[in-house]
């Protein structure tokens, strides 16, 4: 199973930050792909491919790591792209948390992570919601100007979900995500 480690942001933030991305969506370019709602997430930890027989394990650890864990306030704010703005790949939305409990979260689920035997992908942590994938290197400096105006809701991080990714099976041939564990901050 493809999994990775997230915080989901809730129908009302998604809703809300729909509404701003949707006049976007409606000027088609055909280097930007946007993101599907539904696909909207904080990914605390990528983790690839792991085999089933892991996965048990992987689920007690991420469990304790998040009965660990306060809730806390998140804001959907700002924006940037990876790997930066003059040579970007991915359009993405910034996460403000005041509290950097993000942060810690991430340190948290993936050291939970390899506890369980499962090398952890990517680099440093960078809290973000992905707005859209380019299909080659541009500059979008005028989209970032335009999401850097955009703040959402506030809204309580309560928990945090395993997903798997199962690539093609979505719409558009893109990748559909099933959440496989979910558990609530009770720190």
């Amino acid at each position: 199973m493809r999994l990775f480690v997230a915080v989901v942001p809730p129908t009302e933030v998604v809703e809300d930050l729909d509404k701003f991305v949707e006049p976007r969506r409606e000027h088609p370019d055909e280097d930007i792909r946007w993101a599907s709602d539904d696909h909207w997430h904080i990914t605390l930890a990528f983790l690839g491919d792991v085999p089933d027989w892991k996965t048990e394990e992987l689920e007690e650890r991420l469990e304790r790591a998040a009965g660990r864990q306060r809730p806390f306030e998140l804001r959907i704010a700002g924006a940037g792209a990876f790997p930066g703005v003059p040579d970007a790949r991915v359009l993405y939305a910034g996460v403000r948390d005041d509290t950097e409990s993000l942060k810690h979260l991430s340190m948290t689920t993936r050291a939970a992570a390899n506890r369980a035997g499962i090398e952890v992908e990517g680099r440093k942590f960078t809290p973000h919601l992905t707005l859209a994938r380019l299909r080659r290197q541009l500059d979008v400096t005028k989209w970032v100007r335009i999401f850097d105006n955009y703040e959402s809701p506030a809204w309580t991080a309560g928990s945090l979900q395993l997903i798997e990714s199962r690539l093609g099976e979505g719409p558009g041939h893109s990748a559909a995500y099933v959440t496989v564990g979910e558990w609530d901050f009770l720190g």
